[in-house]
Formats: C-alpha cells, sequence, structure tokens
C-alpha cells in the first residue's frame, strides 16, 4: 500500500480542529444539570484545561483527554505532537502525569500498518520521556487519522493552578513562541522551508513539563496553555474567569521568525479566522493592529505554551525556572487589571 500525505486526509490539522468556542458553548448550554459531587475540584463548568478530583489530603487527580487529526505528514512526528499536546493539560494544572491511554482512530484502507505503527510509536516515545506508561487505549476505524491521549496525573490539591485565579497586577507571562498554526498552514499548502519545519517540531513536541515545577510556586495564581483558541482566546478565558481584564504588548509577545515571515506573506488558518470573529469584540486595541499582527494573535496553537500569571515579585523566578527548563523564548507580554473581561493590545 503507497500511503498518501497524512495532512491530505483530514480537513483540519492539531489543535486547529478544536470546535470553535461559540459553537461549544452551544453544544453544552442544553446539558442536563448534574448533581453536585463534592470531590470535584474543576469540572466542565469551569472551562479549565483539565477536571480535577479530589482524593485526599495530599492528592488530587487530574484527568483530560486531547486527539486531533494530522499537522504533519511525517507519522512518528504526528504521533509524538499529538501526545506532547495531551499531556500539557496535566502541566497546566500544575501537575505531574502518571498514566496514559492512546486514542485512535484509522482510515484502515488507507494507511499501511507501518505508517500507523509509526504514529503510535511516536505517542509512546513521549509518554517515555515524560516518565509515565502508556498502558493501554481505544481504537477505531475512521475516514480521517485521529491520534491522541487520556492523560491522567496527580496534583496536591492546594496546589492546583487553575485559569480563573489571576488577580490584578499579575504579570503575565508566556513559554513559547506563537506561529504554530501558520506554519502548518503552510506545510499543507507546500510553502514552508526546512527551517520553519524544524522549528515547528521543536515547539510542539516540547513538553511543558515546567508547569509541574511552577505548580509548587505561591506567586503563580492562574495558569493554562494556549492551544486551539490562539493567544486571545486562552487569555479571554482567563479573565473571564478571574472577572478581570489584561493588557498586552504585542511586540514583548515571542513569535516564532518563519511564520512571521509567512504572515506578513498573507498566510493564516480557518480556526485563526474563527478566533478573530469570536474575540475581536473583547479587545480594545491601542493604536492600529496590522492584518499579520491579527492573525499571530489569533493563531490556534497546538501543543502550545504555558501562559502564567504570576505576582510582581515572582517574575524573575518564573522565567529563570523556564529559562533552566529548556524555554528560551519565555516572555513577559502584559499584565492582568482591573476592567470587564476585555484585553487591551498595545504595539
Amino acid at each position: 500500500m503507497n500511503d498518501i500525505r497524512l495532512t491530505a486526509l483530514s480537513r483540519g490539522g492539531g489543535c486547529g480542529c478544536k470546535v470553535a468556542s461559540n459553537v461549544l458553548g452551544q453544544m453544552l448550554e442544553k446539558l442536563p444539570i448534574q448533581k453536585v459531587f463534592p470531590n470535584l475540584l474543576v469540572g466542565i463548568g469551569d472551562n479549565d484545561d483539565a477536571a480535577v478530583y479530589y482524593l485526599n489530603e495530599q492528592q488530587a487527580i487530574i484527568a483530560t483527554t486531547d486527539f486531533f487529526m494530522p499537522i504533519v505528514d511525517d507519522p512518528y512526528e504526528f504521533g509524538r505532537i499529538a501526545a506532547t499536546n495531551a499531556l500539557s493539560d496535566i502541566y497546566a494544572m500544575g501537575g505531574r502525569p502518571i498514566l496514559a491511554l492512546a486514542v485512535v482512530g484509522m482510515p484502515i484502507n488507507k494507511l499501511s500498518m507501518s505508517t500507523i505503527q509509526q504514529i503510535l510509536a511516536g505517542g509512546v516515545s513521549v509518554c517515555d520521556m515524560a516518565g509515565i506508561p502508556l498502558a493501554g487505549g481505544h481504537s477505531i476505524e475512521t475516514t480521517e487519522p485521529i491520534y491522541g491521549l487520556v492523560a491522567l496525573g496527580l496534583v496536591h490539591p492546594c496546589k492546583v493552578k487553575r485559569n480563573d485565579r489571576a488577580q490584578i497586577d499579575d504579570v503575565l507571562i508566556l513559554g513559547k513562541p506563537l506561529g504554530i498554526g501558520i506554519l502548518s498552514a503552510a506545510l499543507k499548502n507546500d510553502l514552508l522551508s526546512d527551517i520553519g519545519y524544524h522549528q515547528m517540531i521543536k515547539y510542539t513536541t516540547q513538553l511543558n513539563s515546567v508547569g509541574s515545577i511552577l505548580g509548587n510556586l505561591n506567586g503563580i495564581h492562574a495558569m493554562t496553555d494556549i492551544t486551539g483558541f490562539g493567544l486571545v482566546g486562552h487569555l479571554l478565558e482567563v479573565c473571564k474567569g478571574s472577572n478581570l481584564g489584561a493588557e498586552i504588548i504585542f511586540n514583548d509577545i515571542p513569535l516564532i521568525e518563519t511564520a512571521v515571515e509567512l504572515a506578513l506573506q498573507g498566510i493564516s488558518t480557518g480556526g485563526g479566522n474563527k478566533n478573530w470573529i469570536n474575540y475581536k469584540s473583547s479587545l480594545e486595541i491601542d493604536g492600529k493592529l496590522t492584518e499579520s499582527q491579527r492573525v499571530l494573535l489569533c493563531d490556534p496553537q497546538t501543543s502550545g505554551g504555558l501562559l502564567v500569571t504570576c505576582a510582581t515579585s515572582s517574575v524573575e523566578n518564573v522565567l529563570n525556572i523556564f529559562r533552566m527548563n529548556g524555554f528560551d523564548c519565555v516572555r513577559q507580554i502584559g499584565r492582568m487589571r482591573a476592567g470587564n473581561c476585555t484585553v487591551k493590545l498595545k504595539n
């Protein structure tokens, strides 16, 4: 069997596959009212990265799942990216992963067994890197390739890092540069350079394991990871959950250089355009916002960086922890402010 390009088998790829936030809200609004579970610390109504369930005075379990269609054509790298992305939600809650299960959907009549095996092997390699077993999973036959993980982790109940606990004057810190969605769009259209491809693999397979360390810092008040809703969308979730506004400076945001060049050439994603439609009314723009800036701010990230809000006194410590753990592009990008759940953008 001669395999075709993985990205040619899917309509979207990576976290750009996410259902738009407004559509997701409509899907969930008619859910029956559930009974109260006192041990459920973070649940479906919290718009956070994972569920958290209290076990005892020392432990709470974190549970999450994430899966998507191919963002690259290399099957092994697809498996690695999907697994890295899934584990990120554990780290974003300040926890450490302990176990993963594979979620697998494959077009058996279109892909060779060798290709499917490489996808699964990529996932195993990331679990090995995280020091956890990939202990099982579930597979179905589908028309598009789908891969991801169910991930479980542990965290101290008093050290859960939610996305709705930001405080006024907290500093905003971003761990990875933006631009993955733009790179993936260029790849799908044969417009991505070798340098751009290597940047894409580098950042999407970098585990956000630093989150387990950051979870122990009292100076960090809120944490999330930047994925399909882009920087603006996920920051607005922090704002709405915390009942605050935010102010970010575009020139301080870390960006993948190749993605900036592609954005200036007009490369964007459908997911990014949806994000702009959904979030533009919550943006206050101080000055002029160029088209390329708009594209980058709303670009859906796959396995994106951690976004941290922390006290001013903790900034240098947080930045140093990121850097010591290999996040050389980490930047201070703005701060939280009193306001009506909007993001003010400055150049």
